[in-house]
Parts: C-alpha cells; structure tokens; sequence
C-alpha cells in the first residue's frame, strides 16, 4: 500500500488535488425520501450511487469519497444495516465509478454520532474500536485513502485517526467543521487541531462543512500557518436557505471564491453541502491557472489541549503538585482511588498560574499504567491545560499520551541507549514534545560540558527518529546546593549554552535547589531569576507558591513578554485587598465561595457538590439551595459559555455537577415525602426524517441540571407521537430539533399539529440549519441557538 501513500503525496504536493462535492445533495436531486438511509442506497440502487461519482469525476474530481459517512456500528443500530455490507457496496460502486481513470477512492468516516467522555457517555476506547471496524473493512474493500471528516471534536478525530494508523497502511486525511469563531461546537481550535493531528501522522488536515467559502476563507488562513501538511478545504455552498432547501451560493461564485484558497498555496479542494459536479467543474477551471506557493510555515513549540494552546515563546510554568513524591495525602489519594483530590490539585495548579500539569502517579503498591490513565481522564474533564506525562515506565507513559486529548511533553528520556531506544518511538507516535535529562548510566556529569554532551547526542538521535528539533526540551538538571554547592554555576552554564547554541527550550525542576536549608524560598526564587536570564523557559515548579510565580511574573515584564506590564499590574494591584477576600471567601459555603457550591459546579467537580448540598441542607430547604445558589451557579457558568471564556465540554461537566446535587436534593425530598423537585416537563425531539441527535442530547443535559423534567422521544420521531405525549403528560414545553434542511417540513408539520390540537404549550426549535425567521414563519414560539438559550426561554415559560 505504500504506493497509496506516495501518489497522495505526489498529488498534493505537485499540484492542485481536486475532490468531490456533496452526496446528500445528489442523492437528494435523485429521489432519495425522507427517513431513507443514503447508505441503503449503496446496497438497493448502486447505481445511482455509481452514477453520482461517475459525474464527480468527469467534472474533474481526483478524489471521490464512497458513501460510508455513517456506516458505523451505532448509527446503523436498528436500522437491518451491516456495517461490512455497506461499506463493501459503498466502495465498490466508487471503485466503479473510477475504473480506466487515475481517480482515487476514499473511506468516507463521519462523526460516531454520540459524544465522547468526559462531554458524554461513549469511552475514548469504544469510539477506537467503531473506527477500527470500519477502516479495516475499508482497506479490504479497496480503498485507497481513508477520510475522517466533518468532526467537531478533537478526541473523536484523534481516536479515528490511531485506529487508521494502526490498523490499516493507507493515508489518512482530517478535517474538521468550525464555527466563524474559528472554533468547532466543542471548543477545539484550528492551532489545537493542527498540533495533535500533524504529530499523529495525518497526511493532511482541514475544514468541511458547516460555512461557506468566505466565511471559512480566515479559519482556513490560520490553518496553513500552523501546519506544515497539505491543507484541505470543502466548503458548503454558502447558507441553507430553509424555506427553499437551497444554498445561497452558485457554481461560478463559489468557483470565484475558491481562487483566494489558490492564491495563498492551499492546493487540496472540493464541495460540501448543496455542491454539485457543476461546482467542481467551475471551480477546477478557475484555479488551475493560479501557481502560488503557500507561505513557508515558521514551526513554532506548541503544547495544547482542544481549548488551550500554550506556545513556548517565553517562559511558561509547569506545575508539579500533581506527583506522590514525599506528599503523603497524595499517596493516600492514589491508594484509595480518591480522583475528587487529584481534581482539585489539577485546578487550583492552574488558577494559581500554571500554564501545563506535570502527571506523575508512580509509587509502590499501584499499577502505574492503569493509573495514569485514571488521573489524565479526570484531569482532563476538570481542567483544559496541557499536560505532561512523567513516569520511567513506557507502558505508563504510552498509555498517558493516547489517552490525552492534546499534544502533551513526555517527561522524560536521557542518554541511555536503552531510554533512548525504548521513550523516543513512542514519543514520535503520539506527537508529543519530550524532556532530555541531561545525565546516562553513569549519572548526573559535574561539568556544563559533560550535560551539554549528551543533551546533544539526545537531539541527534530524536531528530534521526523524526522528532522535531523544537519538540525536544533538555534538562540540565537542579542540584541541592546545601550538598553540591558548586553545581549551582554549571547547571547555569549549561542551560545558557542549550538555549543560545543548540537552540533548545530548557525545563528545570527549580524546588530542587534549595531542598535541605531553611527558608528555601529565597534560594528557589533567586535561583530560578538567574536560570530564566539564563534561558529557562519551563520552570517545573508550585504555582501554589506566591513568591516563586511572582518572580516569573516579574521577569515577564523585564524581558518584554509582558507587553505593557499589563499582567504584572493585573497580579499585583491591590493585592492586600485581595489577601482580605479571599480569606473571608473561604470560609463560605455560599455561591461565590472558593470552596462554595457554586464555585464546585463552575468547576465540573461532581463529588464536592454533593457533598457541599448534604452540608447546606442542614442550614437552608431544598428549594433555596437550588434557587439561591445552584441556579445563579449555572446562570454564570452560562454567561461565561456565550462570552466564549468557556466551551461545551466546561459546560456539561458544571451540568453534570449540579446534577449531584440535585440528586442529593431529590432523595431529601423523597425522605421527608413534600413532593417533587421538579421545575416542570419537557418534551424533546429530533423530528420525522433526521437521524441528528447530538445537539438534543446536549440540551437534555442542561435542562436536567436546571431542574426540569425532560422527557426525551429520542430522534426520527413522527409529529402523531410529540403531540399525544404533549397532550398525555400535560407538557408546557416542546423542544424541537433538525439538522437537515430535508427534514424541516417535518418540524413544520409537527408545530401544525401541536397547534391544531388545542394543546396550549410552548414551542422551542433548534438546529444548524434553522434560522430565527424560518422558527416565526413556521409558528415557532422559539428559536434557540443553543442549550443556554433553551434554558433561558424555559424560564420564562415556567417562571
């Protein structure tokens, strides 16, 4: 297969890559009804399948993608649809469709079609093994690449791309849809997406769906100045237009569109939705003539997790609190499984300043690996920073790096050949930056020369394995210096070589310095100013530790990367006056404690609400912890969510804390026998027609952890049942979903009932292809956007 790999690589790199355009558009113009499945069609009609990719490929698509989008094992559940006998037929029609031509064929692989942990319910291992069936059926099907597109969350993407890598030889493209915000629903970034998928070995990334040409135009711009791969783009014809089931956009407009794409370097293009064979045949005959190179792309140190990109470009703090080494609570927390503590050192590391959590969980008595995984899990759905991986154990450290959602740094290697051997492949496979200690079998050297040595033999053998040269960080080691007092200077010495003449971040463990004397601050603050004018940009060091992170802060200011001091006067005005409320603050269990109720839902942690509620049930009633406290929680955790401090995966982790409270509060209510702590019903559904579910999933959650009744009817719902259910349970509200323009008369016809019923509730309609003015033509009470602005309306309805 590897002459698979070459020829994509060939035509990306050698020229303009010109895929295909919708299917659902095609299937849509050739008769396909409503509820029908388009993969069904692969099997009962191929060749009508045939026959839209036989067009793609006169029109000038090298690349046509089989119709597999939703071949997967849990969208095909229920439906008397084989995953192996869809995908078998899929590719055959596109293999086809292409014969006697140089066109390739693609395993098409859309979202799963549930969300993953910790946003949802669906384990980063389950969604590996969906991937791994379908990308293995592929390849014995024929295919010559494999796509993963349309995805909105990193994870999944991540988990599909190992499952390709692992299991199959073929190439593998990403992309993925973003918002205007140039974020996807989930909060990943274009710079975060590039990151991690570029380190796992995408052979090229990019964006489909969702936006038009121009609206896509700045993210895509981002993309290509954060990865060296090939950037690929299929836009969706403009807009939907709900009311006539069109996009907004015509061929030779979006051909006239895609020429900036052209002119910038970004050579690998097509359609998505409402694109048609006419669309790519204009756009083929308008960017052909254009010749430009993409901008060279200045590799830059990155580190990320979805949400948070952290780039080394000055020094940047690594917090250690999480690590058993002499903290016996943390022991303790390990033995017993207690992650609620483990929580809370991941968040208050990163209020404190932190900028990356060191992950480091090795101790006697415990399985390291299984660990690790446990505490990257749980830290991972409390806090967005990066992480690093600390262990000695491969296993341990593996297992940590496939687990986390990002790009993490791998603590550590040295220069034995063993480590060496054995850490740096798996650092390569995962994309991860490492640490080089500079010391091998015969210790720590005592000279600056001796570190430098190997720190070198580190580089040139991670360099040799692939590893980028601004992905490896070299240790020059802390000594004590109330043992070694010497070894203070050669430490120094070394880190100021690595950075000015191998040109190499420096890590240093800086608590180590002083360990043995007394009043260790003074000694770790002053060694770590000299170490950062040195040229340290990664102090492992307690965030926690007012001093040390205010001498970081203050060199931020003396060596310019504090661009008008702006975060030093942020730190340090006021200051007495802060000392003051934080002390009265954490006295609190109230809403705006730092270890108040409302603090531990804005946080996502789950077992200090429930154990915060027990406690002030004993001083207030069930209805004022959640009127007077939980839902003023929720409220600010959803003003944070719109101002885009927070993303949906922040969001549903505070939802799902409240919800331990209101479990704490119901079984209350159920003891004393004074009724239901429900706010009202509910009804939700995804209407007749659309098998779209994601988006009503995650309005359930909120609205359940706002205190009200969701009766959930689930997806492809006829309007007969939302009406007799709206009727029976005597609902105030009816939430509405659809994704698919096809399936909006379907939303339509079910309001019409609800209304002609007599039934007198609210209607709420949601979905990405709705619009504020389609919900009022249709009668409507509602248009929502998202989950918060369901909660807000439910409010005014129920008061």
């Amino acid at each position: 297969m590897a002459d698979k790999v070459n020829r994509l690589d060939k035509l990306m790199k050698d020229g303009f890559l010109f895929l295909d355009g919708a299917m659902g558009t095609m299937l849509q113009k050739a008769g396909l009804k409503l509820g029908e499945r388009p993969e069904a069609i692969c099997i009962e009609k191929p060749e009508i399948i045939t026959d839209i990719h036989r067009q793609y490929v006169e029109a000038g698509s090298q690349i046509v993608y089989a119709n597999t989008f939703g071949a997967n094992r849990h969208k095909l559940e229920g439906t008397g649809l084989e995953v192996d006998k869809v995908i078998e037929a899929a590719v055959k029609c596109a293999k086809n469709a292409v014969e006697g031509t140089n066109a390739m064929v693609a395993l098409d692989i859309g979202p799963i079609g549930e969300l993953l942990e910790p946003s949802g319910t669906l384990s980063f291992e389950s969604a590996y093994d969906i991937f791994k069936e379908m990308v293995v059926i592929g390849e014995k099907a024929g295919c010559d690449i494999i796509v993963f597109e349309t995805m909105t969350d990193l994870y999944e993407v991540k988990a599909g791309l190992l499952a390709a890598k692992e299991n199959t030889s073929l190439p593998v493209i990403c992309t993925m849809t973003f918002e205007e915000n140039g974020r996807t629903f989930t909060g990943c970034s274009v710079e975060a997406m590039a990151a991690v998928l570029e380190g796992l070995g995408a052979d090229g990334v990019g964006i489909n769906c969702s936006l038009g040409p121009d609206e896509i135009f700045p993210i895509a711009k981002r993309l290509a100045m954060a990865t060296t791969l090939p950037v690929v783009v299929k836009a969706n014809a403009g807009l939907p237009d709900p009311i006539t089931n069109t996009y907004d956009i015509t061929a030779d407009k979006f051909a006239e569109s895609m020429k900036q794409y052209a002119k910038i370097g970004i050579r690998v293009m097509g359609g998505c939705c409402g694109t048609t064979p006419e669309y790519i045949k204009e756009v083929v005959k308008a960017v052909l003539p254009i010749k430009n190179e993409r901008a060279k792309v200045e590799r830059k140190t990155v580190l990320c997790s979805p949400s948070k990109v952290v780039t080394v470009d000055g020094v940047r703090v690594i917090g250690e609190r999480i690590n058993p080494t002499g903290k016996k609570r943390f022991q303790q927390a390990l033995r017993e499984g207690d992650m609620a503590y483990i929580a809370e050192r991941a968040i208050e590391q990163a209020e404190a300043g932190a900028d990356i959590l060191d992950v480091n969980v090795g101790m006697p008595g415990i399985n390291e690996k299984e660990m690790m995984i446990k505490v990257v899990k749980t830290i991972q759905s409390v806090c967005d920073l990066p992480l690093q991986i600390d262990s000695s154990d491969p296993e341990a450290i593996e297992a940590g790096l496939r687990i986390f959602n990002g790009k993490a740094i791998v603590n550590s290697v040295n220069g034995e050949d063993e480590k060496i051997n054995t850490i740096l492949p798996i650092v390569k496979k995962y994309g991860a930056s490492v640490i080089g200690l500079a010391m091998d079998e015969n210790g720590i050297p005592d000279t600056a020369e001796k570190r430098i040595a190997i720190a070198e033999r580190i580089l040139d053998k991670a360099m040799s394995m692939g590893i980028n040269k601004e992905d490896v960080f070299i240790d020059c080691l802390t000594l004590t210096v109330s043992a070694q007092q010497e070894q203070a200077v050669e430490t120094l010495k070394a880190v100021r070589y690595v950075k000015e003449k191998l040109g190499l971040h420096n890590v240093l463990g800086v608590s180590n310095i002083s360990f043995g004397l007394p009043a260790r601050e003074y000694i770790t603050t002053n060694f770590l100013t000299q170490a950062m004018y040195a040229g340290l940009d990664l102090p492992i060091i307690n965030p926690n530790q007012q001093a040390v992170m205010d001498a970081v802060c203050s060199y931020r200011v003396l060596s310019g990367e504090d661009v008008n001091s702006e975060k030093y006067i942020e730190r340090f005005s006021g200051r007495t006056e802060q000392k003051v409320v934080q002390t009265t603050e954490k006295k609190s269990n109230g809403a705006d404690s730092e270890t108040g109720i409302g603090y531990a839902v804005s946080k996502g942690l789950k077992e200090e609400t429930a154990r915060l509620t027990k406690e002030l049930l004993k001083e207030k009633t069930e209805l004022e912890i959640i009127n007077e406290l939980l839902i003023p929680a929720l409220d600010r955790v959803g003003e944070r969510y719109e101002k885009q401090e927070i993303f949906l995966p922040q969001l549903i982790n505070s939802a799902a804390a409240s919800c331990e409270a209101f479990e704490v509060i119901k079984k209350s209510i159920l003891a004393k026998g004074t009724g239901s702590v429900s706010k009202g019903k509910i009804i939700l559904a995804t209407v007749k027609g659309d098998i779209h579910d994601i988006g009503k999933n995650i309005v359930k959650v909120i609205l359940e952890n706002y205190g009200y009744q969701v009766i959930d009817l689930g997806r492809d719902v006829p309007p007969e049942t939302v009406v007799e259910t709206a009727i029976k349970e005597d609902v105030k509200l009816v939430g509405l979903s659809a994704l698919m323009t096809t399936t909006l008369n379907s939303m339509k016809e079910t309001v019409d009932m609800l209304r002609a019923s007599g039934h007198g509730c609210k209607i709420v309609v949601g979905g990405a292809v709705l619009t504020e003015e389609y919900a009022k033509m249709i009668g409507a009470d509602c248009y929502a956007k998202d989950a918060k602005a369901t909660v807000d309306f439910a409010k005014e309805v129920f008061g």
